[in-house]
Formats: structure tokens, C-alpha cells, sequence
């Protein structure tokens, strides 16, 4: 097989699975781990992939930090699709937590407000989809408000997170990496996120199809950490097959 051909071959590859692993290709195309590699990076250097760890991605798999106004315009009938089946996870008199995002803020919109219900949320815009709902009582924490999210951060929102324990908490985030595990563009942030999981039974993280393959700055924790993923159909078929894999179940709406 000549240059040319393996690097159809890689690009068709991945345009299929939206990632492609050098040791993979290695074998399927019976050449070096060494020859793959050169591979990769004269591809990298054409613009045509993104290298990482042994493996090699379409896009870029680093995200950076955008407002909340922004994001809300983005994959909306997914999130929408995506918090609906997350509002039938929640029991009558459960207490849960709820991260910040946009999707966990469709999520908040939906539930019901005649169930009784404990919200505990670090996201004043969750607070505000709740506050008509005369049963749902309501622990906002406190903290330094990160604008982007709006949503509260640091060592204040921490400690009173010691203070609670919950049935689950549903979480978005902004990258879903194999290799990296769930990640969002600010540390302290993720350093809450990881407080969150600490402090309930179940984590259920609400995620379109685009954050998989992506990582943000801080690391949340390992994907064996968590216990369901709700998402789109756009997920690619490598990524649910792995997750499933690691015992953690993948709903797909």
C-alpha cells in the first residue's frame, strides 16, 4: 500500500468513527506503530486531523470557555430531547443535585413543580427556573459568581457541599474523553463538579453528542466515576461501545 492509500485510508477511517488509535492502525494496515505515527503528523500538518495520545481526532479536542447566552443557542432540540429524559429519573421527595450548563438549566425548566422535590445547585440560573415552584425547595450555594455560567465557584460553594449528601446529581460538561474522563473549561469549576459526585449515589451526566472526543482545561474525574450518560444520536458508535463497556449505561434519545 503506497503513502497515498493509507492516508485515504486513515482520513476515510476516521471520518467513519470520528477518531482513529495509531496502534490500530498499525495493524489493520499491517506497517510500524513508527510509520503511523509519520503518518499522522504529515496529515496534522495539512490540517486535515488532530493528534493526541495515540490517537488522532477530525476537530480539535480542546474547548475553550463561552457565555452561557452563547451556548444556549446551540443544539437546542437535543438538550431539549435530552433533558426530557432526565426529568423522568427524578422520585417524588428526592434531594438532587443540579451542575451548571445549559442543558441542566433545560433539565431544572421541566420538572415538575407540584413534586416535591430538594434542589441543591451552584447555578443562579437554575435557581431562577425553580423559583415558582412552590414545592421544590431550593439550597442555592454560595460563592464567587462565575458570569460565563452563571454560577457560583470556590472554596464556600465547597464547603457547604460537605454539608449535604443526595440521591443523584445531574451534571453537563464540556468534554467526554476516553483517555481524560469528563472535563470543563474552568478549574474551579471541575474542582465543585468532582465535590458534587463525592457527595451522592448516582451521577448522571446530560451531554449533547459534540462534547465526546473534547477535553476543557480542568478534569472533573475519571469516566469510571459515574454511573449514566444521556445524549443524541450523534454520538459516535466507538465512544458508546467503550462506555459501555466500563459498566456505565448510555441512554440515547
Amino acid at each position: 500500500m503506497t503513502i497515498s492509500e493509507r492516508h485515504k485510508f486513515i482520513l476515510d477511517r476516521l471520518n467513519e468513527a470520528g477518531i482513529v488509535h495509531v496502534a490500530d492502525l498499525s495493524k489493520e494496515l499491517d506497517v510500524t506503530v513508527v510509520t503511523i505515527r509519520k503518518d499522522l503528523k504529515l496529515l496534522e500538518d495539512k490540517g486535515l486531523l488532530y493528534r493526541s495520545h495515540g490517537s488522532a481526532t477530525l476537530s480539535s479536542p480542546y474547548v475553550n470557555d463561552k457565555p452561557v447566552n452563547e451556548k444556549k443557542l446551540v443544539r437546542v432540540e437535543e438538550k431539549i430531547r435530552i433533558a426530557q429524559a432526565a426529568v423522568g429519573l427524578v422520585e417524588k421527595n428526592e434531594a438532587i443535585i443540579i451542575g451548571s450548563g445549559t442543558t441542566v438549566v433545560s433539565f431544572a425548566q421541566m420538572l415538575p413543580k407540584n413534586q416535591k422535590l430538594t434542589v441543591l445547585t451552584a447555578a443562579m440560573n437554575v435557581t431562577l427556573a425553580l423559583i415558582d415552584a412552590a414545592d421544590v425547595e431550593i439550597v442555592q450555594l454560595g460563592g464567587v459568581v462565575r458570569k460565563s455560567s452563571s454560577s457560583v465557584v470556590g472554596n464556600y460553594a465547597e464547603e457547604m457541599m460537605r454539608n449535604f449528601a443526595c440521591s443523584k446529581l445531574f451534571l453537563s460538561v464540556d468534554g467526554i474523553s476516553l483517555d481524560f474522563g469528563l472535563t470543563t473549561s474552568h478549574m474551579m469549576e471541575a474542582h465543585l463538579n468532582a465535590q458534587m459526585i463525592q457527595s451522592v449515589q448516582k451521577t448522571i451526566v446530560l451531554v449533547d453528542s459534540s462534547k465526546f472526543g473534547k477535553k476543557g482545561f480542568g478534569k472533573i474525574c475519571n469516566l469510571e466515576d459515574i454511573d449514566m450518560i444521556i445524549t443524541d444520536a450523534g454520538i459516535p458508535d466507538h465512544y458508546k461501545e467503550k462506555i459501555e463497556e466500563m459498566g456505565i449505561e448510555v441512554k440515547v434519545v
